[in-house]
C-alpha cells in the first residue's frame, strides 16, 4: 500500500465488523481484495468494480499529510477522507486503517468506513447510515483533530509531523507546510530563548516542561502558554514530543496592567501637592506607555472653584500642571509649566471632558486641524515630531471634573489600543482622587477638626489600660481663667492616650482655643497617629488659629495682650499588653515616672518646639513601664512659680510623688499642698496614670499563613478562646468578624497576617498584615461577589477601625462583653 492510498479510510468501531459494516481489504501495493456489502451500499460500486483496482482511484482528493506518513510507517491511522460515489457526488467517510501481516510477513490492510458525513449534519445522523456507532480509537482522534486547544507532534528530532486545525489557525497556515520544520524554525514562536534546551529536557530527559512565548498569529502577536511534554509507547520510552498551547494574552496584559496600576499606587499620590502629583502621573504613563504626556487642570479648580458645579463653557481654559517625554528636555510641548491655555469645547480634549470618558485618536489630517484649532504651535508640534496615534483622558474624581491628561506615542510604532485606553482611565482615576484629595485637603483642612467641647473631662472614660487621678486650679480670679487641659482618650487595641497641654494667655480667647485644641486631639487620636504625627497635625492647626487671630482685630482691651496662639502640649501612649510607652512632647515639661518601688525619674523626652512655632520636628521617645508605674502629667503652672526656681520645683514634685502604696487621688492632694499656693498666677493641671497590664491570659495571638483555607482555622482557634475565658455567648459574633477580617488581609494584604483577641473591658479582634492600604466601607450591588465584609463587621461590633504600623495596618474591631446570665 502506498502513501496516496495508505489512509482511503478512517473511524473504527469496537468490534468485528456486521454485514451492514463498509469495509475493504488491501494488499500491499494499494490494491483492494475485498470488498464489503455495506461498502456498496456506501459507495454504489460493486465488488467486480473495486476488487483488483488502486484504492486511491476511490478517493476525490488527496489524503491528510499524518494519513500518509503513518501507513508509510505501517502504522495504523483514522480520519476523514473524501471519496467519489460511483455516480461521481463526492461523499466525506470516516475511515479506520488496521494493518495486517500475512504468512509472509507482508503488510496487509484493513479497512472499516462510518459515514457518509454530511456537511453540517450531526455526527449521530452519520452513524445511523451506516447502522454502527465508532469506536474508542475513533473518538479519540475526533477528539484531537476538534480540539479547540492548538497543538503540534514533533519526532524524536524535534520535526512537525502533525498538527490540529486549531494550531492551524493560530499560526496561519496549513499542515502541510509546517510538516518536517524544525520546532522553532518557522519563525512563529517568539521569546523561547532555551528553546534548544527545552526540547533536549523533553526528548531525552521525559520531562513536561510549561513556558510563557510569544506566537506570531495573522495580524497580530499574542501570548500563549505552551506545554511540552513527552510522547511515550507502552515500554515507557519518549518517542515523540507534544506541544499544547493556550492563549493567555488577555491574562499577561491584565498582569501588566495590574503591575503599572500597583506601582502607580505608590509612585502617584505620594504629597498633598497639586502640581506634583500632576507629575507623578505623567511620569508613569511615559515610563510604561506612552512618549509624550500632558497633564492640564481647569483653571477654575486651581482657583479653587467647584468645576462639577457649573457647565463648562464654549472655550476650556487649562493651567499645564505637568509634562514627560521619553525625548530629553521635553521638545514636543509648547505650554511652559504653570501657564494656561485654551481648547474649543468641540474638540477632542473638550469632548473627552464633556463625556467624562476617555477617547483614543489616530492623527491624520482630519484630526489633526481639530487637535491643532487655536494653536498652530500645537499642530507644528504634532507633525515634527511625528505623533500618530493619541489619548485624552479626563481627571474626574467625587462628580469633580478636574482636568485632562493627553497621552501621545511618536517613537512607539503601534498605536494606542483599547487595552492602553482601559489602562490609561484606570490611571487617570487613581490620580484623580488624589487630585481632589490635595485639592480639599489644602481648602478645606481645617474642616476636618471637628470641635465638640472646649471644657475640661468630668469622668474618665471606661477603659482597663492605666488607673487615672486628676487635678486642675486655676489661676487667680484677676489673671482670668487660663488654657491648661488633660484628657485621658481610649485607643483601639486597649491602648490609652494622656495628654496634657497648655494654651498661651488667659481669658475666654484661651479657653476657647483649648476647647479646639483638645477636641482637635481627641479627633487625630481616632485617626491611631503616632505622638509626633499628632503633634505635627496640632501644631498646623495653631498657626491657623493664629492667623485666623491676626486678621480678627475685634480684641477687648485685656484681651488684645494675648492675641498671639500658643500652646504647649505632652502626648504619650501606653499598651498595656506590652507595657510600651511612647512619648512626644511640644514645649511642655518633661513626665515623671513613679516606679513601684517609689523612686521618682523625670523621664528624658526631647522637647519639641511649642505648637505654633511651625516647621519644626517632633521626636518620640520609648520606654517600657514595669507594672504599677505610675505616670504623672502636669502643666509648667505647677512647678514653675516667679518666686521658685524651676529646679526647686522639680525637687518637691519628686519629693512629693516618692510615697509607694498611696492612692492616687491623695497623692495628687498632696503634691498640690506641695508646690501651689493660694496666690497663682498661672493654671495648674495634674494627671497621674497607674500602669495596669494585660497578662498572657488576657491575650491570644496567631500568625496565620496568607492562605484562603487557613480562614476556617482562626475561626476555631478563636472559639476556642473563648471558651477558655467563658465567653462562649460572643462565639457567633466573633467568628463572623475573624472570617470577614483575616479574609480580608488574606485577600488585599499581604504575609505576613497575624490574628489577635484582647480580653479586655470590651473583646477586641485584631487582624494586621503588611499592606499600608487602610479599608474603607464601600456599597456592593446586588450581583457583587465582595464589599459587604466591613459593612457586616461594623454592623455586628460597637466600633472599629484600622490603623497603621511599622510593618503594615491593623484593622480591629470591639463587642461589649456578653452579659453573664
Amino acid at each position: 500500500m502506498d502513501r496516496d492510498t495508505a489512509a482511503t479510510v478512517g473511524s473504527s468501531r469496537a468490534g468485528p465488523p456486521s454485514e451492514q459494516t463498509a469495509s475493504a481489504a488491501l494488499d500491499d501495493h494499494g490494491l483492494v481484495t475485498a470488498w464489503s456489502s455495506g461498502a456498496r451500499r456506501l459507495l454504489g460500486y460493486e465488488p467486480v468494480e473495486v476488487v483488483g483496482r488502486a484504492a486511491a482511484g476511490l478517493l476525490a482528493e488527496a489524503l491528510p499529510a499524518t494519513a500518509t506518513i503513518r501507513c508509510a510507517e505501517r502504522e495504523g491511522w483514522s480520519g476523514q477522507v473524501a471519496v467519489r460515489h460511483h455516480d461521481g457526488h463526492r461523499v466525506n467517510v470516516l475511515v479506520e486503517v488496521h494493518p495486517l501481516l500475512d504468512a509472509a510477513g507482508e503488510t496487509r490492510w484493513f479497512l472499516t468506513v462510518a459515514g457518509p458525513e454530511q456537511p453540517g449534519a450531526p455526527a449521530t445522523e452519520d452513524v445511523r447510515a451506516t447502522g454502527s456507532e465508532p469506536g474508542t480509537a475513533t473518538l479519540k482522534q475526533w477528539a484531537l483533530d476538534q480540539i479547540p486547544l492548538p497543538m503540534a507532534l514533533f519526532d524524536r528530532q524535534a520535526l512537525a509531523i502533525a498538527l490540529n486545525a486549531a494550531m492551524e489557525r493560530a499560526v496561519g497556515e496549513s499542515e502541510r507546510d509546517l510538516l518536517g520544520v524544525r520546532i522553532g524554525e518557522s519563525g512563529h514562536l517568539k521569546g523561547l530563548d532555551d528553546l534548544d534546551e527545552v526540547v533536549e529536557r523533553v526528548l531525552r530527559g521525559g520531562e513536561t516542561v510549561p513556558r510563557e512565548a510569544f506566537l506570531r498569529t495573522p495580524g497580530e502577536t499574542r501570548a500563549w502558554l505552551l506545554s511540552l511534554y513527552p510522547v511515550r509507547d507502552p515500554a515507557g520510552r519518549v518517542q515523540a514530543m507534544s506541544l499544547a498551547a493556550v492563549d493567555t494574552t488577555e491574562q499577561v496584559r491584565a498582569r501588566r496592567r495590574l503591575s503599572v496600576l500597583n506601582e502607580a499606587g505608590l509612585r502617584i499620590g505620594t504629597t498633598l501637592d497639586l502640581t506634583r502629583t500632576a507629575d507623578e502621573l505623567a511620569e508613569v504613563c511615559t515610563d510604561h506607555f506612552a512618549d509624550f504626556v500632558v497633564v492640564d487642570l481647569l483653571d477654575s479648580v486651581l482657583q479653587g472653584q467647584d468645576a462639577g458645579a457649573a457647565p463648562l463653557g464654549d472655550v476650556l481654559v487649562f493651567r499645564r500642571a505637568a509634562q514627560r517625554s521619553v525625548l530629553p528636555g521635553c521638545p514636543e510641548a509648547v505650554v511652559p509649566l504653570g501657564a494656561t491655555h485654551t481648547y474649543p469645547a468641540d474638540s477632542p480634549p473638550g469632548r473627552a471632558l464633556a463625556a467624562g470618558r476617555p477617547s483614543r485618536h489616530q492623527i491624520d489630517a482630519a484630526t489633526l486641524r481639530w487637535w491643532g484649532a487655536g494653536s498652530p504651535e500645537r499642530a507644528r508640534s504634532i507633525k515634527v515630531h511625528g505623533m500618530h496615534s493619541m489619548m485624552v483622558a479626563p481627571l474626574r474624581a467625587r462628580g469633580v471634573t478636574l482636568g485632562l491628561a493627553i497621552l501621545a506615542r511618536h517613537r512607539t510604532a503601534e498605536p494606542f489600543g483599547e487595552d492602553d485606553l482601559l489602562l490609561a482611565e484606570e490611571l487617570a482615576a487613581r490620580a484623580a482622587l488624589c487630585v481632589d484629595n490635595a485639592r480639599r485637603y489644602s481648602r478645606e483642612r481645617a474642616v476636618a477638626l471637628a470641635l465638640q467641647r472646649s471644657l475640661l473631662p468630668h469622668h474618665t472614660p471606661r477603659q482597663a489600660a492605666v488607673e487615672v487621678a486628676s487635678r486642675y486650679l486655676p489661676a487667680h480670679s484677676r489673671a482670668g481663667i487660663g488654657g491648661d487641659w488633660f484628657d485621658v482618650i481610649p485607643l483601639s487595641g486597649a491602648r490609652v492616650a494622656l495628654v496634657v497641654g497648655d494654651v498661651v494667655g488667659h481669658g475666654i480667647r484661651a479657653s476657647a482655643t483649648m476647647g479646639r485644641l483638645r477636641t482637635a486631639v481627641r479627633t487625630l487620636a481616632d485617626m491611631d497617629l503616632t505622638p509626633d504625627e499628632l503633634l505635627t497635625q496640632l501644631d498646623d492647626l495653631v498657626l491657623r488659629l493664629d492667623r485666623e487671630n491676626s486678621e480678627d482685630g475685634d480684641f477687648t482691651p485685656a484681651e488684645e495682650y494675648a492675641s498671639e496662639v500658643g500652646a504647649t502640649c505632652l502626648y504619650a501612649v501606653y499598651d498595656p499588653v506590652s507595657r510600651h510607652c511612647s512619648v512626644a512632647r511640644a514645649g511642655h515639661p518633661p513626665p515623671a515616672l513613679v516606679t513601684p518601688d517609689g523612686r521618682v525619674d523625670l523621664l528624658d523626652v526631647p522637647a519639641g518646639p511649642p505648637l505654633g512655632v511651625g516647621g519644626l520636628p517632633f521626636e518620640v521617645a520609648e520606654f517600657d513601664l514595669p507594672e504599677d508605674s505610675v505616670l504623672a502629667l502636669y502643666t509648667d503652672g505647677l512647678v514653675e512659680t516667679p518666686d521658685r526656681d524651676p529646679d526647686d520645683g522639680y525637687a518637691l514634685l519628686r519629693a512629693a510623688l516618692a510615697t509607694p502604696g498611696r492612692g492616687l487621688e491623695e497623692t495628687c492632694d498632696s503634691v498640690l499642698r506641695s508646690l501651689l499656693s493660694d496666690r497663682r498666677t498661672d493654671d495648674a493641671a495634674l494627671l497621674l496614670a497607674r500602669t495596669r497590664a494585660l497578662g498572657p491570659d488576657r491575650v491570644a495571638t496567631w500568625d496565620l499563613p496568607a492562605d484562603p483555607a487557613v480562614v476556617a482555622r482562626a475561626r476555631e482557634l478563636a472559639c476556642a478562646q473563648l471558651s477558655a475565658w467563658h465567653l462562649e455567648d460572643a462565639a457567633f459574633t466573633t467568628e463572623l468578624v475573624v472570617s470577614e477580617l483575616v479574609t480580608n488581609a488574606i485577600r488585599y494584604g499581604g504575609s505576613p497576617v497575624q490574628l489577635r483577641l484582647i480580653h479586655d473591658t470590651a473583646l477586641i479582634c485584631e487582624v494586621s498584615d503588611a499592606s499600608s492600604t487602610a479599608p474603607h466601607l464601600r456599597r456592593a450591588r446586588v450581583y457583587d461577589e465582595g464589599g459587604r465584609g466591613l459593612l457586616i463587621v461594623a454592623q455586628v461590633t460597637e466600633r472599629w477601625g484600622t490603623r497603621h504600623t511599622g510593618t503594615g495596618k491593623t484593622i480591629w474591631a470591639e463587642q461589649p462583653l456578653p452579659t453573664p446570665a
